[in-house]
């Protein structure tokens, strides 16, 4: 599929499709068996990629204090925990500034107004979703040097679901080449060491790749058959709409990489286990965070969604109102970190 250049069109194709979703998260929910214990070529925990060595700080500048000693003021909320969302509301902005740190609306820049982010203490992640022409490659960097503080940026959005990054383990590997060009030449040329954090893996509909390990493991032979070396990496996405969080990312822990979960709810519709209630989506979201916060290896995770009229799966943080927060929404900056 050609790649949408308005993020909500992207967010509207994958809201509108749970059926599809759902026919094979069902399935597979209670698999707990990592992946490095299948013989299925996934990568070993201790496995040395030999890309472009990546500094997981934030490049040269972050070290010069210019004298200051002072340690930096702790936390007043969780690092890790963000929303899935095309945030543009200031007051949505404030609604939420109180216990979500992050944001990212499935595109490379953001419309909201300029100084939203820093005044409400909230970090804007780009993402290069896919099929990106060189422009939006210019359009980033001249972001990127524009916010010194953001460090991350998330790369190609599911690709083994048809309608959406829609790329084959195969055609991924010159689309990752691209990726790791744009990492050197931002460290080459303005010293700053920027973070690959991507495929967002799912459970799929692209046939022969639907669960997100055959699509890793094929990806990592044909980038091997292609470069002889492991593809750059340094953080593994995922995204999960169903029960059993844990269980999917024990399935990934083969790879040696820490996770992004960037989207994430519950759309189960199973009887007897269907989310119908705004109480059993809480109920959920509580499970969700408390794995996520409570896991070393998960850097970061964001709600999906905002904001979304009719709601099936009673998953929105916003009310209709902007800056008015639902049940869940206030559930979800009090949850423990």
């Amino acid at each position: 599929m050609q790649r949408l250049n308005t993020p909500l069109l992207l967010l509207s194709l994958w809201a509108c499709s749970p059926g599809i979703k759902q026919s094979t998260r069902t399935a597979t929910a209670s698999d707990s068996s990592p992946a490095a214990n299948d013989d299925t070529g996934a990568q070993p925990a201790d496995d040395t990629d030999t890309g472009q060595a990546v500094d997981t700080g934030t490049g040269p500048e972050a070290n010069d204090t210019g004298g200051d000693t002072t340690p930096p003021d702790p936390p007043t909320k969780s690092p890790k925990r963000g929303l899935a969302y095309d945030l543009t509301d200031p007051a949505d902005f404030g609604a939420i500034s109180p216990g979500v740190s992050w944001w990212y609306n499935w595109y490379f820049t953001t419309s909201a107004e300029p100084g939203l982010d820093t005044a409400n203490d909230l970090e804007f992640i780009p993402m290069l979703w896919g099929y990106n022409v060189e422009s939006d490659y210019v359009a980033l960097e001249t972001w990127l040097l524009s916010h010194p503080e953001v460090n991350d940026v998330l790369v190609m959005n599911e690709p083994n679901l048809v309608d959406q990054a829609n790329i084959t383990p195969q055609d991924a590997v010159s689309h990752w080449l691209r990726y790791e060009e744009f990492q050197a030449e931002m460290l080459a040329t303005h010293g700053r060491s920027i973070r690959l954090i991507g495929p967002a893996m799912t459970w799929g509909t692209m046939v022969d790749y639907a669960d997100p390990v055959d699509w890793l493991d094929a990806f990592y032979v044909a980038f091997n058959a292609s470069e002889g070396r492991n593809p750059t990496i340094d953080a593994l996405g995922f995204h999960w709409y169903d029960y059993g969080l844990s269980d999917q990312l024990a399935r990934l822990e083969g790879y040696g990489k820490s996770f992004w979960v960037t989207e994430m709810a519950n759309w189960h519709t199973e009887p007897g286990w269907t989310i119908d209630t705004p109480e059993k989506q809480l109920e959920t979201m509580q499970d969700m965070v408390a794995v996520c916060e409570g896991r070393e290896d998960v850097e970061r995770y964001a709600w999906f969604i905002g904001r979304w009229d009719p709601d099936p799966h009673h998953t929105s943080i916003f009310g209709a109102t902007p800056g008015e927060l639902t049940a869940l929404g206030a559930a979800y900056l009090d949850q423990p970190w």
